[in-house]
């Protein structure tokens, strides 16, 4: 698809059915695109003709279906190592998820790689999905995790990270973006500092990838993550990028059918590349529909979302803040558009509730964050998460829906 010349976001929200909506007889105000984002129709279209005209099996067919699908399932790909510069189409391993990525390369790369002792670095402002995975291989191999601290609007601290980077430290696993309070991390200068002192990295993409340009070769990326439902396709579809001369060397994450060479009782020889960390019938269907999600996105211009959202972002900060009794959590010079905050007084669930009422749809706890929360000494905020198709009348029916708030607890 070509880039559009101009960005209108009324056309754009005209390709996305859900906003035809409405929610207790009002006019539907989604900005919870952090948790999942809503489809535009081409990739609903696109979900809808995969199963209802080329569905098949993949990989492993000679009929005409199979071949079909295996086509636009294998195209997806490539769709997806190009978005991203990937210089092989073996670099793109199809998950479910950011999380079973995150899994995969705990289990397989930790593996291989951690002895008793060694150290694994993560930051403050990780998803759950990345502290977890980490905390199991280290309880298998006897590592040590360890977190880079933040400051107080929420920014990853440079100079404490270059500190704990020692003769010990085997990899460093950080968020691009914040999902819980949009901090946009300086990945580029972490990976340097960490590739300086022999260490891997791998980057959770989740909250960057539907709102800005991500060139893994740029960035000299170990590995990098993202889950497709955030970036406007299906659930059930991730991805994990990873450099070439590690997946040759890491061993298998599961075993089955498609990942394998040769199978005896007495041995069995594994496929190289991306088959061999990718067992079992795929998400076929779901790749498909990521890939046509892709395209979408480049259609509207990475560079024009991210203006878009940044303007959005600027509003909404200077609307909220304008607010008695409301306080934003993280105020990082750097963020992507989102917005977390609290009001005196009123727990969030009754926030999200109320809001609710007035088709205002946002997030409410701790968002998979709480050692980020405990950071705060807050146990949840409220969380406005912006994207594309979202727009000033937007920010202003959630403010309108926060002065309500206030009111009934007057």
């Amino acid at each position: 698809m070509n880039e559009m010349t101009s960005f209108d976001v009324e056309k754009i929200r005209r390709d996305f059915p859900i906003f035809n909506e409405t929610v207790h007889g009002k006019r539907l105000t989604f900005l919870d695109s952090g948790a999942s984002a809503q489809k535009p129709t081409v990739v609903l279209d696109a979900v809808r003709d995969a199963y209802s005209h080329t569905y098949a099996n993949v990989h492993r067919g000679v009929h005409y279906l199979s071949q079909r699908s295996t086509e636009l399932y294998e195209g997806a790909r490539e769709t997806i190592r190009a978005h991203m510069n990937a210089g092989s189409l073996d670099e793109i391993i199809f998950t479910k998820g950011t999380t079973e990525a995150i899994n995969l390369v705990a289990q397989s790369f930790g593996q291989m790689e951690f002895q008793p002792g060694d150290e694994i670095i993560l930051s403050y402002l990780e998803h759950h999905s990345n502290i977890v995975p980490w905390q199991l291989i280290a309880e298998r191999t006897g590592a040590i995790v360890k977190a880079v601290p933040i400051n107080q609007d929420g920014e990853f601290l440079l100079e404490e990270f270059s500190k704990m980077l020692t003769d010990k430290t085997k990899i460093v696993a950080v968020t691009h973006v914040s999902n819980a309070i949009g901090t946009v991390v300086p990945v580029k200068e972490i990976i340097d500092m960490a590739h300086a002192k022999g260490v891997r990295v791998l980057i959770d993409g989740s909250q960057a990838i539907p709102h800005m340009k991500v060139d893994v070769q740029a960035l000299d990326a170990d590995f990098y993550v993202f889950t497709g439902h955030k970036v406007f396709g299906p659930t059930g579809i991730g991805v994990l990028y990873a450099k070439n001369e590690l997946l040759e060397k890491m061993p298998p994450y599961q075993g089955g059918g498609d990942m394998i060479n040769r199978v005896t009782f007495e041995k069995t020889t594994f496929a190289t590349g991306h088959s061999k960390f990718e067992a079992g019938t795929p998400p076929i269907v779901q790749a498909i529909g990521l890939g046509v999600a892709i395209d979408y996105v480049n259609s509207v211009g990475l560079d024009n979302i991210a203006v878009h959202e940044q303007s959005l972002l600027s509003y909404a900060t200077e609307q909220i803040s304008a607010i008695n009794n409301v306080a934003i959590i993280g105020q990082a010079k750097h963020k992507a558009a989102i917005v977390s905050f609290t009001i005196d007084g009123i727990h969030p669930h009754d926030i999200g509730t109320i809001v609710d009422q007035a088709g205002v749809a946002v997030r409410v706890g701790h968002h998979c964050a709480q050692p980020l929360m405990d950071f705060y000494d807050v146990p949840s905020t409220v969380r406005a998460s912006f994207a594309m198709y979202n727009n000033r009348e937007d920010v202003d029916a959630l403010v309108a829906s926060i002065n309500m708030v206030q009111e009934f607890f007057r």
